[in-house]
């Protein structure tokens, strides 16, 4: 049986040909990466930033179709779930005479985001930018909530068919929160700030290791979900809901390979290609398509590799591989751990604090890096999720080989020096990232991330009210503060 997906048939049940095609990818792949100059070009930074509509209540508004259709953009797409949109910004170069490139990039959102809030408002909707929507219920949760698109109906049936079963919710915190459900629909309840920087081939296995070290200190001062079906659960809740809502292993049996949602499995070693190899050597495929259209030539320049860039986008590591055909064909890392929200400045000074801290430690001797156990790293990425600014985390010691242990909202002021340093290097002008990194610094002084003004402002907003009522009416004071531009750490 054949599946419609944009103007290409495909066939559902072909697994072998499927596999065969993307042996082949891979090896295109290696050819490619090996080609002297391939994937040269200037150091660009891209974002894509997921989005909720909501109604005059603050309830989820499920007219996703309807808003992206008047807002007549093709830098506006539909996400998983009704009530989701995906806005994606030009990818601006990162150096230049006094450049800017996050000025850039907070231009074009808000342009989008103007676009977009004005037609949600001819909806009676409105848009609401965090990591995970306060008001929702499992009644916006069930099999009707997905985006009537042939894709994400074939996903679904891919989970299920691997699972086998129920999915298993289970989340820690100050409110526990266990929950069994049938539905990819949870998955639609995260929304994300997603930052693409691309990177040279030869680089690319001293950038990506330094993204994944940097990850967890910049996630700890970006918590911007504190809550999910009234419970409250952990600073960034968004990531233990993703990778729990996208699990396809049978929870029947042992589980002998990572999830398909994961930090890593190790150190990067070999490049890019080790990725993408591990991507086909240990997930299965959740849409084994195979396009009608012809494969590529041996002369193909670049090679499309359409079956492995499906492939790769249903593996969700938190930082993921990219190839490109377009502009040449390049190579990119995908960061995707941090939230939406609350405003495009704090996101953007989140990106400028991960990107700038990964650029200056890729400068570093790699040594440095290995220095801590992968384990460690990936155990301090959760504990940041789960306790923000009050994790302990394990980082390489200034110097030596020693690791220490350190709290977050100590280590973040030690670090923002190095991630200026990066920036400054790579060609952004000192202003833009002494302006953002700033808003880094002002976040960790007053202990206010989105998360932490969340839970305050629930805690009034319950006096007198049930917790539904109060959540309705915190987002409310969210959105409020969130449409005057300003930083987090200044809202009262």
């Amino acid at each position: 049986m054949g599946t419609e997906i944009g103007k290409e048939t495909f066939d559902e049940c072909d697994y072998a040909r499927f596999a065969d095609q993307l042996e082949r990818c891979l090896s295109d792949l290696g050819r490619l990466l090996a080609r002297p100059g391939f994937g040269a070009g200037p150091v660009t930074i891209g974002a894509e930033l997921e989005l909720f509509l909501v109604d005059g209540a603050a309830a989820p508004l499920p007219l996703n179709q309807a808003v992206r259709a008047r807002a007549a953009d093709p830098r506006v797409t539909v996400e998983l779930n009704r009530f989701n949109l995906e806005l994606n910004a030009s990818p601006v170069p990162l150096a230049g005479p006094g450049s800017r490139p996050f000025t850039a990039l907070a231009g074009e959102l808000g342009d989008l985001l103007d676009r977009v809030g004005a037609a949600a408002r001819a909806h009676h909707g409105r848009v609401a930018l965090i990591g995970v929507l306060p008001t929702l219920s499992p009644a916006h949760l069930d099999a009707g909530a997905m985006t009537e698109i042939a894709r994400y109906r074939a996903l679904a049936h891919g989970l299920r068919r691997l699972r086998r079963g129920p999915l298993q919710i289970n989340i820690s915190g100050a409110e526990p929160l266990e929950l069994t459900s049938e539905d990819i629909a949870l998955e639609g309840a995260n929304s994300s700030f997603q930052v693409h920087l691309r990177v040279a081939p030869e680089d690319f296995t001293r950038v990506y290791n330094a993204v994944q070290l940097a990850t967890a200190p910049t996630l700890a001062v970006a918590g911007n979900s504190p809550t999910f079906l009234g419970h409250r659960l952990w600073e960034e809740t968004r990531v233990a809901l993703f990778k729990q809502s996208v699990e396809d292993r049978d929870g029947r049996g042992p589980r002998r390979r990572p999830p398909r949602t994961a930090l890593g499995t190790g150190w990067l070693r070999d490049g890019a290609l080790e990725l993408f190899t591990e991507s086909v050597r240990l997930y299965e495929p959740l849409l084994p398509f195979v396009s009608d259209a012809p494969a590529d030539s041996p002369a193909a320049d670049p090679p499309r590799l359409e079956e492995l860039r499906l492939h790769q986008g249903t593996v969700w590591r938190w930082n993921r591989a990219i190839y490109d055909p377009a502009a040449g064909g390049h190579l990119r890392i995908e960061m995707r751990a941090l939230p939406a929200g609350p405003t495009v400045t704090d996101m953007l000074a989140n990106a400028a604090f991960l990107v700038g801290l990964t650029l200056w430690l890729a400068g570093q001797d790699q040594r440095w890096t290995y220095a801590l156990p992968f384990e460690r790293a990936d155990h301090g990425f959760y504990r940041a999720a789960q306790h923000g600014l009050a994790a302990e985390l394990s980082w390489p010691a200034w110097a030596g080989d020693r690791v220490r242990t350190v709290s977050a909202a100590d280590l973040v002021p030690e670090l923002l020096p190095a991630a200026r340093d990066g920036l400054v290097a790579a060609g952004v002008a000192e202003a833009e990232a002494d302006r953002l990194l700033g808003v880094i610094g002002a976040r960790v002084a007053t202990g206010q991330t989105g998360a932490a003004w969340q839970r305050a402002a629930l805690a009034v907003a319950e006096r007198g009210r049930s917790r539904e009522e109060a959540l309705a009416v915190m987002l409310d004071r969210y959105l409020a503060c969130a449409a005057s531009g300003q930083p987090v750490h200044t809202w009262t």
